[in-house]
């Protein structure tokens, strides 16, 4: 899993895995799922990111089991 930020553009991406987007939806305004060829969910994009997210730079990550 990745997680990018870019700020010129305030997009925060969340890859999945690295499979071919093959299609994408925006599930709600500003949110865009992508898919890959069989249906199965590669990605997340958040547009306007910064208003969405508290901090978009920052990342925590919890791992339990």
């Amino acid at each position: 899993m990745k997680i990018s930020y870019d700020a010129e553009v305030d997009i925060l991406r969340i890859l999945l895995n690295d499979a071919k987007i093959d299609e994408s939806d925006e599930a709600k305004p500003g949110i865009i799922l992508d898919y890959d060829v069989d249906g199965n969910m590669v990605g997340i994009e958040i547009l306007d990111a910064s208003k969405r997210v508290s901090n978009p730079r920052m990342i925590e990550l919890a791992v339990t089991g």
